[in-house]
């Protein structure tokens, strides 16, 4: 067994994990860039526990990834019920329960256990989906889960590096390999027989890249990888080139069969590829040493030799199809790189329902598309499946502007079929989409379209589900009457015809009506359609029942509740890849966090929205707001805060809605006041007059209130919500106190600035301690201007070692993360919880400019230095 310097204390970490295990299922993460020995690590240390049962899966960097594939891996190994189910199609879910069956979850160990997942940058949705589930139950699992990564290709709001933020900090051990050090690098040049001299420089102490430099023969300074694997192919003969060249336009491993059906028997070409480094042979598959190496002699193909070469493969696995389990995804991946459009329209729909099936919308969205490239010679019937196809994942994925197109391209289609029923159903469906961007006129306009074509028709499901979409838009524009109109006529077609979707749909729009009139059975009506879309299978209207449920405490202040349910649907989303949900729920917690004074988490939480709500649509403007007001609460209202707010604007002025209106204004009137920004107030009034019309009586009462200290006399209805009305009518203490038990610190201290001194120093305290520069401004300038007291000095400022502005505590935190503690380790040091401490590094990292702890580590170092 070779000998793997400078690993010595990443093994030891590996082991004690390993040890630990038996006790609390560990999580190691293996972090670093190609080459830098992650897979070598996690061999030399499952060899080193012979007696342990180890089960690994591979991430594969197929064009469009296939779904569940290390789980498929691992099946293979297991059999037993998790490779039936798997196999057999079903539901994710249960396949999750039957991997933690397989691992003996919640029993004690039989003997130690490792679970690998190799390569998980190139993860599809649906493993990420599987790393936060098993995350949430690892705890009972006894086994330790290893996942190597290459860390320099996970940007901000890389999809993995969102799963491992959910990883839980108790049980999470993060190694990075170092590249080797210059005398690492010149003991192995020795070993090699070549001289040290440059390898390190050539090389930068990248494992991979020293082995390879030193096996390249010849005298001086070793030539690049690429040019050392150029020579490796020269040196075979042409039949083992031909090998070679095949295998690397295969990024999984290549099966032995297929390469023989591709090529003919291959065997002595294989022990020769294998003897100049480049393929490690296995029973059944053969794979190149290193991705690396892989990548480097596909890159040496001429186009036409790499389309040729994949046209071989695709001409075996279509072949194949009848007789082996091949994927549809491999085949869609070599079908694109082969350019052959027919084989690519055949497949990538099966490719698609198969990611589907497993939650992998992502991944079934690239699959219809990769066949919409290819439609012209598709009759129309076809070319409306995929379009219908595309748009629905797209829609689930918050790629409205696409979604939308897709659907408006169907309805042409279906038109020219003469399939009216269709056409309804994608009018429906336009319908929604329309709202989601923002526009609730041509929502209504589309909706009702949908439900003049279907009632020309026989009643059935598509009517019914067009009755709910209608009451669903009024219930949102607050017509709550006819909103539960619409909805019980959905549910009349729905019993009439057995549909249990519609039924679960309208319940969702009735119950929401009702709760936020006030009825409790609204609250009944949520919880059974959120029961009967779990029982049915359809997450999408599951989560919608919580979004709505979560909105309805959010809305009214009930914030304690309303976390409790955004935390339960945060959750739900995430697990599903319901990804514009998930989004969007994480922006109206920013909205929460905001208002309660945990801004660094409303600020990590609005920022991530911002960062992956790629959809331009409604469900991106609480994230805006929250962001425009917390950056002119701090001070800091620049271009940034006026660009967030005039975006948020545009998205929210054609919904005719006061829940997207609202805000907006709200954040404009507060703008102008702390930061003079410019005012469109009559944009503001007609905000107002809407929120009166709707019968909002929380925007009601804030814009009544901010309108009269702008200057601007409104009559605020005696309806509206009680810390307002107590404002309009002059009594802040009375107001402030609602406030705080409201848990509104920041409102509660604007009630009392504008009172007497006493008053004002106590808000200006909370200001202080919450950061709000803006207002706590105003009220210094005040009291200084009275003179009646002393007027307490301000936060202390940043100083040439704190160039990010760094509170005291963050400073703290920063520190901590500089010594290589974990999130839970620096709560113990600083006895504060390890979601505050989460909170605390997220606001650093923001702060900061950076990504991962390690920049931020290496920042701070750099600050010291440059201080002594």
């Amino acid at each position: 067994m070779a000998e793997l310097l400078e690993r010595t204390e990443l093994l030891a970490g590996m082991d004690q994990a390993l040890e630990a295990s038996a006790r609390l299922g560990q999580v190691v993460l293996v972090a670093g860039e190609a080459g830098i020995g992650k897979t070598a690590l996690v061999r030399r240390f499952v060899d080193g526990h012979a007696g342990a049962r180890v089960l690994t899966g591979l991430c594969d960097p197929l064009l469009t990834p296939r779904a569940l594939g290390p789980l498929h891996d691992i099946a293979r190994s297991t059999g037993g019920r998790l490779a039936e189910l798997l196999g057999s199609g079903a539901r994710r879910e249960a396949v999750f329960d039957a991997l933690l069956d397989e691992l003996g979850a919640g029993q004690p160990p039989r003997r130690p256990q490792v679970v690998v997942v190799e390569d998980a940058h190139w993860a599809d949705a649906a493993t990420l989906d599987l790393l936060v589930f098993l995350g949430r139950r690892w705890e009972g699992v006894p086994a330790v889960l290893v996942v190597t990564y290459r860390e320099d290709e996970l940007g901000t709001g890389h999809p993995l590096q969102l799963a491992l933020g959910t990883l839980p900090t108790a049980l999470l051990r993060t190694l990075r390999p170092a590249p080797l050090s210059s005398a690492a690098v010149a003991d192995l040049a020795r070993r090699a027989g070549r001289p040290p001299a440059g390898v390190h420089a050539l090389t930068g102490g990248n494992p991979l890249l020293v082995t390879e430099s030193l096996a390249g023969g010849g005298d001086g300074v070793p030539s690049p990888v690429r040019d050392l694997v150029a020579g490796r192919l020269a040196a075979l003969s042409p039949a083992a080139r031909e090998v070679a060249r095949l295998a690397a336009v295969v990024p999984t491993a290549t099966e032995l069969w297929l390469l023989e059906s591709a090529l003919g028997p291959r065997t002595a070409e294989l022990e020769e590829c294998a003897d100049r480094g480049l393929l490690v042979v296995g029973d059944q598959t053969t794979t190149y040493r290193h991705e690396l190496l892989r990548r480097a002699v596909a890159d040496s193909l001429s186009p036409l030799r790499r389309k040729e070469l994949n046209r071989r493969v695709l001409q075996v696995l279509t072949a194949a199809a009848g007789d082996r389990q091949v994927d549809p995804a491999r085949v869609v991946h070599h079908a694109r790189e082969a350019q052959d459009a027919a084989a690519v329209t055949r497949f990538a729909p099966a490719a698609a329902e198969a990611a589907a099936a497993v939650g992998a919308h992502r991944e079934a969205a690239g699959h219809y598309e990769a066949a919409l490239a290819h439609t012209d010679a598709l009759p129309p019937q076809a070319r409306a499946e995929l379009l219908e196809g595309f748009a629905f994942h797209a829609y689930v994925l918050g790629r409205i502007d696409d979604a939308l197109a897709a659907r408006r391209a169907a309805v042409q289609e279906r038109r020219a079929l003469s399939q009216p029923e269709r056409v309804g159903e994608d009018q429906r469906w336009i319908s929604r989409l329309w709202w989601w961007a923002g526009s609730g006129e041509q929502a209504l306009l589309a909706a009702d379209e949908a439900i003049a074509v279907l009632e020309g028709l026989p009643p059935g499901r598509q009517l019914g589900m067009a009755y709910s979409a209608r009451s669903q838009l009024d219930m949102l524009a607050r017509r709550f009457g006819a909103a539960v109109g619409w909805g019980r006529r959905a549910l009349e077609v729905a019993a009439a015809v057995g549909d249990q979707e519609t039924v679960t749909h309208a319940l969702i729009n009735i119950g929401t009506a009702r709760l936020t009139e006030g009825e409790p059975g609204g609250g009944d009506d949520l919880q059974e359609a959120f029961a009967l879309a779990v029982r049915e299978g359809l997450p999408d209207h599951a989560v919608r029942a919580l979004v709505n449920l979560a909105c309805i405490h959010v809305d009214e202040h009930r914030f304690a509740e309303g976390l409790q349910v955004l935390e339960r649907a945060i959750a739900f989303a995430d697990d599903r890849e319901l990804e514009a949900y998930a989004d969007y729920l994480l922006a109206v917690r920013g909205r929460v966090r905001l208002d309660v004074g945990d801004w660094p988490g409303a600020e990590s939480d609005a920022r991530a929205a911002l960062s992956r709500l790629h959809q331009r649509g409604v469900s991106v403007v609480p994230a805006l707001v929250t962001m425009s007001r917390l950056l002119t609460r701090r001070g800091e209202a620049g271009a940034e805060a006026l660009a967030l707010l005039d975006d948020a604007d545009s998205r929210a002025r054609g919904t005719g809605e006061v829940q997207r209106v609202g805000p907006v204004a709200a954040a404009r009137l507060e703008a102008a006041e702390l930061a003079g920004a410019p005012l469109p107030l009559s944009d503001v009034v007609s905000a107002f007059e809407l929120a009166v019309e709707q019968h909002e009586p929380w925007y009601a009462g804030e814009l009544a209130w901010r309108l009269g200290r702008a200057g601007v006399a409104v009559e605020a209805p005696d309806w509206v919500a009680q810390p307002y009305l107590l404002l309009v009518r002059g009594d802040r203490v009375g107001a402030a106190a609602a406030w705080e038990r409201l848990g509104c610190p920041y409102d509660a201290a604007e009630a009392l600035a504008g009172g007497d001194d006493a008053q004002a120093l106590q808000a200006l305290a909370v200001f202080d301690s919450l950061g709000a520069a803006a207002a706590a401004r105003l009220v210094r300038r005040r009291l200084a201007a009275s003179g009646a007291v002393p007027v307490p000095r301000g936060p202390r400022p940043s100083t040439a070692a704190n160039p990010a502005g760094l509170t005291d505590r963050q400073l703290d935190v920063l520190r901590l993360v500089a010594d290589g503690r974990s999130n839970a380790e620096i709560a113990a040091r600083l006895t504060l919880s390890v979601r505050t401490v989460d909170h605390h590094v997220s606001a650093v990292l923001l702060k900061l400019g950076v990504t991962s702890r390690r920049e931020a580590r290496d920042l701070a170092e750099q600050w010291v230095s440059e201080q002594s």
